[in-house]
């Protein structure tokens, strides 16, 4: 029976746990860093503030001990908050062995450093790690709606480990060695779900959206490839497919973000009212434009996101700009 450690126990986190104790054959833990909120999960069988209406299996150990969670585990799977990652590794780095197998499935990019979160993990450890993405709504993976999901690694042998530990009737996987790529598309789409959520937030149609996501993954692809991605990535799962979703579905944090920013509310009243949970792609957008810089990138969504997050500027007009550049070919 395998070990596995979910260090996160947000509403993928929680899925997550309820997906693999679904499948069976494993024993798993489930680390939160709030105590109260790991007692409360354990109390009631349901994390309540982040996906409520899903049952908790009771043989899920929850805990907000990092030791207990960690120790002996197999996989180590970090689903924190991208902007958490690093003060989280610093702690688990020390309890790891050699032979633990970490894998991200955070989906975002470390602001101040620009790096991916496995970078961020590899920094901090010796230890294999894969990657893990794709486009995947947490409530319906806990609900066991048929998902199909990306596991990726550099490191021979350890996507097909994730493969085999998570692949259930309901959840599949499918593998690759692009870490890069993978992660690159699952933090960036974030990006443009904002975007495609400003456009539903000032009902402008159909028309736009349809635009608006074959161009955002040109660039997602863009500065992926520059980063040493593959461009067949990003027309897989974790590209194309989690982009489709996180601009097109209603359980998408980052495009109700942008919904919101369309209708002429405020970022950091947006903020207050997600209550804890995370929209990545507000972080996500300023370090994508770093990377552009860095290697010389056009991303002209990306740019106009930023500015309406960042720097007051209105949707509408960040819309005009779009459409008002010099013409090329496609």
């Amino acid at each position: 029976m395998s070990r596995i450690a979910i260090l996160g126990a947000g509403a993928w986190g929680t899925a997550l746990s309820i997906s693999l104790a679904r499948r069976g054959g494993h024993s798993i833990a489930l680390w939160s860093y709030l105590p109260e909120l790991a007692d409360q999960i354990k109390e009631t069988g349901e994390n309540v503030p982040f996906l409520p209406g899903c049952t908790v299996p009771a043989d899920v150990l929850v805990t907000s001990d990092l030791p207990t969670a960690v120790t002996e585990a197999d996989l180590v799977v970090c689903v924190t908050p991208s902007e958490h990652l690093r003060g989280t590794f610093s702690q688990v780095a020390p309890l790891l062995t050699r032979d633990q197998i970490v894998v991200s499935a955070t989906k975002g990019l470390e602001e101040t450093s620009l790096l991916r979160m496995s970078q961020v993990i590899a920094s901090l450890t010796g230890n294999a790690c894969g990657v893990l993405s794709g486009p995947s709504f947490a409530a319906e993976v806990a609900a066991g709606a048929p998902t199909a999901i990306v596991a990726a690694s550099a490191v021979s042998g350890v996507a097909q480990i994730i493969q085999r530990e998570f692949s259930s009737p309901t959840l599949r996987l499918y593998t690759n060695d692009d870490v890069a790529g993978v992660e690159l598309g699952g933090a960036l789409k974030n990006v443009i779900a904002l975007a495609a959520g400003v456009v539903h937030g000032l009902d402008l149609g159909y028309n736009p959206s349809a635009a608006l996501i074959t161009r955002g993954i040109a660039e997602i692809t863009r500065l992926a490839v520059a980063c040493g991605g593959r461009r067949q990535t990003l027309a897989g799962l974790s590209g194309v497919g989690d982009l489709v979703l996180t601009c097109t579905g209603s359980l998408s944090r980052n495009r109700t973000v942008g919904a919101e920013l369309g209708k002429g509310r405020q970022l950091a009243d947006i903020l207050k009212g997600l209550e804890g949970k995370v929209a990545e792609g507000v972080r996500s957008t300023s370090a994508a434009l770093g990377l552009a810089a860095r290697y010389g990138v056009e991303m002209p969504i990306t740019e106009q996101m930023d500015a309406v997050l960042h720097r007051g500027k209105s949707p509408k007009d960040a819309i005009r700009e779009l459409m008002t550049r010099p013409g090329r070919d496609e």
